[in-house]
């Protein structure tokens, strides 16, 4: 039997997805969903302890989620098609690029990602004022695809 395109963002099969969101409500969320939308993000990186805290399941392949906007719209069904958890120090430059932000080396990548792992919006997320990374923190390398544009 033939899958059956999703119709829509209001689609019953999106909302029973698990959310994918990435960055926070604003600018950031804006150009990584359109990253995602146009091909030029299929990887992200997330922080072991962000899904300790919110109490949710690592991403596993084979999994779809709904892509969110700024707005909490859904906007794409994503595909995780490989998950590791390693140390932030062992990121290579090929997830670096993939994450479709411009790097071009894992140090221009770290910098900004420890900016905003750093910030206080994310602090305020996991419920520390003073969280900070190293070369040991355990971080989440997703890949994905998007199998269906709900715009």
């Amino acid at each position: 039997m033939t899958e059956q395109p999703y119709t829509g963002p209001d689609d019953p099969r999106v909302a029973a997805l698990r959310v994918a969101e990435f960055a926070f409500p604003g600018p950031l969320r804006d150009q990584l969903v359109a990253a995602v939308l146009n091909g030029a993000k299929t990887s992200t990186t997330g922080l072991v302890a962000d899904y300790e805290h919110e109490n949710e399941p690592l991403p596993r392949v084979g999994v779809r989620s709904a892509v969110i906007d700024s707005a909490g719209r859904p906007v794409a069904v994503t595909e995780t098609t490989d998950v590791r958890v390693v140390p932030l120090a062992e990121v290579d430059l090929r997830h670096a690029v993939d994450e479709g932000e411009g790097f071009t080396t894992v140090a221009e990548w770290r910098s900004v990602h420890e900016g905003f792992w750093h910030g206080e919006e994310m602090r305020a997320a996991l419920g520390d004022p003073g969280f900070t990374v190293d070369d040991t923190t355990p971080v989440v390398l997703e890949r994905f695809r998007v199998v269906a544009d709900l715009r």
